[in-house]
């Protein structure tokens, strides 16, 4: 990915999260459709208490950014911070004015294709919109939930959410969110490249230790370095392997331009990954 001044990513990253208040506030809210997260939530506490969208987004997020402050540190929340703050005030100054009222699946449909355009945007500088994302990271933290991944947890938190608008609002509604949060996913995961749940990565570099103790550093992930022999020059090499979240990958990127911008960086998709720190055995 092309790197931009950390002023224009924080700017893409206020888009993102506009783009995604608009989704919430006129395709999502109108017609009951509850796709998870805390906007979620916020659509169920409007229908039954009257609260605005944004006041329920910023109250729910203030505690678990103060924990997550507290226990990872500013460099882990400054960029969702970001994000959420920006999606807070979107859910504000953002007019209503709903439309597609009248076809439930077009709504969902397109609600899930902007939503996704967003949230791709959002995900593509390295932040989120902070709700089930960062209740996530910090539930990981407790020993019986360690060996499972962020997105697995955060999976059962919307799951949840789901349930509990299909609760209010009645099935119907949330099979029509299932199909935005289809979308969500297909048209975020298309913006990042086609990333899904993990990658594996193999790095050919001369700088191979610099790459792997920077991996291993800042991104917490175990690297393992296997002999190879490049069959044109008939020379030993090391090729480190890697397997990472989709969040990640763009980090991994990254690092191994950081160090060698001639390297060779080849990435695959990983359907399940059983392991610490992925899918528990």
């Amino acid at each position: 990915m092309k790197k931009y001044p950390v002023y224009i990513e924080y700017l893409l990253i206020v888009v993102g999260a506009f783009i995604m208040g608009f989704a919430i506030k006129n395709l999502y809210d109108p017609i009951n459709l509850v796709t998870g997260g805390v906007s979620g939530i916020a659509i169920i506490l409007k229908s039954v208490a009257g609260l605005p969208l944004w006041i329920t987004n910023t109250i729910c997020n203030i505690p678990l950014f103060l924990a997550a402050w507290k226990i990872k540190g500013w460099s882990f929340i400054k960029r969702t911070l970001t994000a959420t703050a920006s999606l807070s005030l979107s859910l504000y100054i953002i007019p209503e004015a709903p439309f597609l009222m009248d076809d439930l699946f077009l709504t969902a449909l397109f609600g899930g294709i902007v939503s996704g355009l967003g949230t791709g945007l959002v995900f593509l500088f390295q932040a989120t919109t902070g709700g089930t994302d960062m209740l996530a990271a910090l539930l990981q933290r407790i020993p019986m939930l360690r060996h499972y991944s962020i997105a697995r947890i955060m999976q059962v938190l919307d799951g949840m959410v789901v349930v509990l608008g299909a609760a209010v609002f009645g099935i119907r509604f949330a099979m029509y969110a299932l199909i935005a949060i289809y979308a969500v996913a297909k048209v975020s995961d298309g913006f990042l490249e086609g990333l899904h749940f993990s990658k594996q990565a193999y790095v050919i570099s001369d700088h191979y230790e610099e790459i792997a103790q920077a991996v291993m550093t800042r991104m917490e992930r175990g690297v393992t370095a296997m002999d190879a022999v490049g069959m044109y020059s008939g020379q030993d090499k090391k090729m480190l392997f890697c397997v990472v979240s989709k969040k990640e990958i763009v980090v991994l990127r990254e690092i191994v331009a950081e160090f060698d911008k001639k390297a060779f960086l080849i990435v695959t998709d990983v359907k399940e990954v059983f392991g610490e720190g992925f899918i528990e055995y």
